[in-house]
């Protein structure tokens, strides 16, 4: 069933559960991530990001996570991920969207509050949730981060309460993704999390918060997150290795004489990708909540 992100996340917040996120680059990916949702009985969001054009189009990828949705047995949201302009939000929601999330992190304060209002003036007149960005997100490089390219220190990343609350009244958002050291990519250093830092900005402004960078993490922090006000947790990379490495398996355990067909390969890494999105879902708490 079709729903909107704040009708996922509220509940989340009261009940105190991340909802994961999970980012939609084909038909199998989509499969998979339903198929768990289903299996756990879990509500899920089923997005798409602007940086994954070059995959597909949400043109075309867009009307397939719509319809995997609106014929799942528990609730779907279908979200844009760092939308990268005001325009695509638009084209988004037009679609039919559910919620999408207009990432102005990398530009002025005043500049994002204006840009994201206009966003969610949109949305909102439509019935669709808004997720903006306030801080900013590492890649898995130090010292770097998405957005514009800008390099900055860790604590020049992290997400100020005081700008939150102010950005949050401002904006009317559904939802905001905060900077807290998690990070983009493959981590190739242990993180440097701080994460008493969701407990300050939801004790200035109690709505629910967003984790991008949600792979690689271990249990604790995953569950402390959630804990300090995390609702949304973004996760894609070890989604996406999951389903490789169950490719890599099925070829791996086939004979050089075996007929190898491609839906069999197909399958081999959505049976993957399904596993990987239950294991996470299950450290979210989400599983059993519908």
């Amino acid at each position: 069933m079709l729903v909107t992100l704040k009708e996922v996340l509220e509940k989340a917040k009261q009940e105190k559960y991340g909802v994961g996120a999970f980012n939609c680059t084909s038909l199998e990916s989509g499969m998979a991530i339903i198929a768990a949702a289903e299996e756990l009985k879990s509500p899920v969001i089923l997005q798409y990001a602007d940086s994954h054009r070059h995959l597909i189009s949400i043109d075309v990828i867009g009307p397939v996570m719509l319809q995997l949705a609106k014929a799942a047995k528990v609730p779907v949201v279908v979200h844009l991920d760092h939308g990268a302009s005001i325009e695509s939000c638009r084209h988004a929601v037009d679609m039919g969207f559910t919620s999408v999330m207009y990432d102005a992190s990398a530009k002025p304060f005043e500049d994002n509050v204006q840009e994201t209002r206009t966003v969610v003036e949109y949305a909102h007149k439509k019935g669709a949730s808004v997720e903006a960005e306030l801080g900013h997100i590492l890649t898995s490089k130090a010292g770097a981060a998405e957005g514009s390219g800008k390099s900055y220190t860790r604590e020049e990343a992290y997400t100020d309460p005081a700008m939150a609350k102010e950005f949050i009244e401002k904006t009317e958002v559904d939802a905001l993704a905060i900077g807290f050291g998690t990070a983009h990519g493959i981590y190739t250093e242990k993180p440097v999390l701080d994460l008493d830092r969701i407990t300050l900005i939801k004790n200035a402004k109690d709505i629910p918060y967003v984790m991008h960078g949600g792979s690689g993490l271990s249990e604790e922090e995953y569950k402390t997150a959630i804990k300090n006000g995390i609702c949304k947790i973004n996760y894609y990379t070890y989604l996406s290795l999951a389903g490789g490495k169950g490719v890599m398996q099925y070829l791996n355990d086939k004979k050089e004489t075996d007929a190898v067909f491609f839906e069999e390969i197909a399958r081999a890494g959505v049976t993957a990708m399904q596993a990987n999105v239950e294991s996470a879902m299950k450290i979210f708490g989400s599983d059993g909540c519908f």
